[in-house]
């Protein structure tokens, strides 16, 4: 009980001034911009932090050395994001896609000394990009000049009708640079691909390193002969998009005489991690202009480093290795992840037919269910400034595992019957909530979380960490529930399974914590289930869909709270009540689905969804053919653990049909689930009723 009240009590504390700021801001309150700066955003697309060096870039050297410096993920809506997509977020203020036609943005017409994007309304009319140009007109309205240099600066400040004020389709022909009070400036050197490219995919695969290296000494010989004519100004550099199929963190500066050290951003909640639809609102704010509701990005802003301008560098270098090891080998791993899913249901079912090597199977449950937070725990070790770090992160992962299987097998609680399955799950359940704590360290550039480089979530929970957690808080709190339900407790056990769930839940989806929508609706049906069978009760299916739905409620609930805070400090949740409010929800929910259902022809997932799903099926229809009674017999010396389980498989099977991860959801929570419920099952077979139960 004492444990369920510190739970409790936590959770409270940690929720209640979130829940109280919220409460008291207006959903109409805006923050005053501040005195208007000029602005210059130079976008170098395909720009990377390899690429800068003193040698190569003494230009961009010598500006990083007095600037803010930090990771751009130029993430938009396809996998990778072509010129014309980046340019278009920039001017739209949210993630953009011009669809077919991506490529290089369209060369404005001559009008006077500005210029107009041809027929700039097609991308509303056709495309339905109905946010181009809200960069432009704000700053119109505000009465701010715009000058751009190059097709791709002219698209990211036209206004609604296209138009800049002063234009110029290179740096060479600018001859008066302070024309402008928010000025963009396109070096194209690095994208040389998509200028003779028609279409995406007619992209070639990269430049050559020599090729690319004399691209980076031109980019940054152009960049050199402007920049000291500039006059005062806040400059921001920026990597604006891909250069090729193969996405990357873009290199991303903010140079004003006094922000030094790394740059990040609340839309990211890292502190040297920005989007780019962060440079819209950088640009608003340091122009004195008041971001349009429109615009998801925030103002980015410097956090002090100690290190050195190399360590600094080196520093955001290492973060593009460390995703783009996790992007190469993220395949690979959940290949082999299925395969050995696969490969130890078979083996399972053979060797428990015939009551032959017990102790094995069971040590290789264990080790399969210490295998996902082994992938987080790795973070722990600098394996990404290794020299194999593909090898290294491998190994590591491996060592963990192995490490904590023994600790599972080999610790005072190994003669319980559910003393590995506990530890397990405690761990898995003890990491990812400590994480979620934190900040997410251990989620980022994770083989089982997300990258920066995949852009669709930087912070919170994502979909398979979130069917990690439910499953193993499910099985740890009917663990614990066992035990008090056979001392005579049954009241404070289901307390307990309610208690320590629901904390779970509301840090899985509160705004800036978790941040995670679908998991709270798969969360509550989970726990509902859990708790109906510790007491007693019956699970129908009318109780079901009344869980769910209340799911959704509390979800909704959540999320109009984030909704009143002030727009720079709301998440995903808080936008996603303004796009109900204004009609403009479906294309997310159409893309969530659209993600859904790919996920279920997935070779990597559906293999483990159906193999755990078979072998669970015909071990509890035929428990003598299928496991020697592993399953009835663990149920039996352990009965809560039968709500464990039936608990983290409706979490799973709805958290698969509202998060747009789908199979993966339900293929990860079966993962973590069934080898620890076999591995108990197991050793109360081989010992029968000497073995206490925990």
């Amino acid at each position: 009980m004492k444990r369920a009240l510190v739970a409790v009590a936590l959770g409270v504390s940690l929720l209640a001034p979130a829940t109280a700021a919220a409460a008291s801001t207006p959903a109409a309150a805006v923050q005053e911009p501040a005195a208007p700066e000029r602005v210059v955003l130079v976008g170098i697309p395909g720009l990377m932090w390899s690429d800068v060096t003193p040698a190569d870039t003494p230009n961009l050297w010598r500006l990083a050395a007095g600037s803010a410096l930090g990771s751009l993920s130029v993430r938009a809506v396809r996998r990778d994001t072509c010129p014309y997509d980046a340019w278009l977020t920039v001017s739209a203020g949210v993630r953009s896609a011009v669809g077919g036609a991506c490529g290089m943005a369209p060369t404005p017409e001559a009008d006077g000394e500005g210029a107009v994007i041809p027929e700039f309304s097609w991308l509303w009319e056709v495309r339905e990009q109905r946010d181009a140009g809200t960069l432009g007109q704000a700053l119109h309205a505000a009465g701010r000049t715009t000058m751009a240099v190059g097709p791709g600066a002219a698209l990211a400040l036209a206004d609604r009708e296209g138009r800049v004020d002063v234009y110029a389709p290179s740096p060479a022909q600018v001859t008066q640079w302070s024309r402008g009070d928010v000025v963009a400036v396109e070096i194209p050197d690095l994208i040389a691909p998509y200028i003779s490219a028609d279409r995406l995919s007619d992209v070639p695969e990269r430049l050559s390193p020599d090729a690319r290296r004399a691209a980076v000494r031109a980019a940054d010989a152009t960049l050199g002969s402007f920049l000291p004519r500039l006059g005062p100004a806040t400059v921001l550099v920026a990597g604006l998009s891909d250069h090729g199929p193969v996405p990357h963190l873009r290199a991303a500066l903010l140079h004003d005489g006094a922000a030094k050290g790394t740059l990040g951003a609340r839309s990211t909640h890292r502190d040297d991690m920005i989007i780019v639809p962060d440079l819209t609102a950088t640009i608003l704010a340091r122009a004195g202009v008041s971001a349009p509701p429109a615009v998801v990005g925030v103002p980015v802003d410097s956090h002090a480093d100690g290190g050195s301008l190399q360590e600094r560098v080196a520093a955001l270098r290492t973060a593009d290795v460390a995703g783009q090891t996790i992007r190469d080998t993220t395949g690979v791993f959940f290949t082999a992840l299925a395969v050995m899913q696969v490969l130890f249901y078979l083996t399972a079912f053979l060797l428990l037919r015939r009551r032959d090597g017990l102790s094995a199977v069971r040590a290789a449950a264990v080790a399969l269910a210490a295998i996902p937070v082994s992938t987080y725990l790795v973070n722990l070790i600098p394996w990404a400034r290794t020299a194999q770090p593909a090898v290294t992160l491998f190994a590591s992962i491996a060592a963990i595992a192995a490490a904590l299987t023994v600790a599972a097998l080999a610790g005072p609680w190994r003669r319980a019957v559910l003393g590995p399955l506990t530890v397990i799950a405690a761990v898995t359940a003890a990491v990812l909530l400590g994480d979620l704590l934190t900040g997410t360290p251990l989620q980022l550039n994770s083989l089982m979380g997300y990258t920066g480089v995949v852009g669709a979530r930087y912070y919170g929970l994502g979909n398979i960490p979130f069917a990690l957690l439910a499953t193993a808080v499910l099985l740890v709190t009917t663990a614990a529930a066992d035990g008090l339900v056979r001392a005579g407790r049954r009241a404070l056990a289901v307390a307990l399974v309610a208690a320590l769930g629901a904390f779970a839940m509301l840090l899985d989806g509160w705004p800036g914590v978790g941040s995670d929508f679908g998991g709270v609706i798969a969360f509550v049906p989970g726990i509902a289930v859990t708790a109906l069978i510790v007491a007693g009760r019956r699970v129908s299916v009318v109780k079901l869909g009344a869980f769910c739905a209340a799911g959704g409620v509390l979800v909704m609930a959540i999320a109009f709270l984030d909704f009143l805070r002030p727009p720079a400090s709301q998440t995903h949740l808080g936008r996603f009540v303004g796009q109900v409010a204004d009609g403009t929800f479906l294309p997310v929910i159409s893309r969530k689905l659209e993600a859904m259902l790919s996920t279920l022809l997935s070779p990597n997932l559906m293999p483990v969804v159906l193999a755990a799903l078979a072998f669970l099926v015909f071990a509890l229809l035929r428990p003598g053919a299928a496991s020697a009674g592993v399953l009835p017999v663990a149920f039996e010396r352990a009965p809560m653990l039968k709500a464990g389980l039936l608990g983290a498989l409706v979490s799973g099977l709805v958290g698969m049909l509202v998060n747009d991860s789908g199979a993966a959801v339900l293929s990860m929570a079966l993962a973590l689930a069934v080898p620890l419920v076999l591995s108990a099952g197991i050793r109360a077979l081989q010992h029968g009723e000497r073995v206490p139960a925990a």
